[in-house]
């Protein structure tokens, strides 16, 4: 069991930057897939962002690419997904994820990750 408990979310302005992170704990292979997912309102979980723990190979959703970026620290176990020029759009509740290797294939697929934290929800205002 992996145990995931998102927190920096909050308010801001477009324009603005957050860095929401994500405590991991419990049984983790060595190597394995963390993911950054998104559900807005009326609509179905999107893909943000995805980070392979071995070599760090990260892939991102369009929408986000440029303007966001996920990172680890191996030290606190703590992932992070630093977020800047933030857009209406992006207001959303954003959930991290655990998942093998395999959930790191690029695709951004919600259904190949079992772990999930409870969410910490950004807001952005134009």
């Amino acid at each position: 069991q992996v145990q995931l408990v998102e927190s920096g979310g909050g308010s801001v302005q477009a324009g603005g930057s957050l860095r929401p992170s994500c405590a991991v704990s419990g049984s983790t292979r060595s190597s394995y897939c963390l993911g950054w997912f998104r559900q807005r309102p009326g609509r179905e979980r999107d893909g943000v962002a995805t980070i392979y723990t071995g070599p760090e190979i990260t892939a991102y959703a369009a929408s986000v690419k440029g303007r966001f970026t996920t990172s680890q620290d191996n030290a606190k176990n703590t992932l992070y997904l630093q977020m800047t020029s933030l857009k209406p759009e992006d207001t959303a509740m954003y959930y991290c994820a655990a998942g093998g290797w395999r959930s790191c294939s690029g695709s951004l697929d919600p259904t190949k990750f079992a772990f999930w934290g409870q969410g910490t929800q950004v807001t952005v205002s134009s």
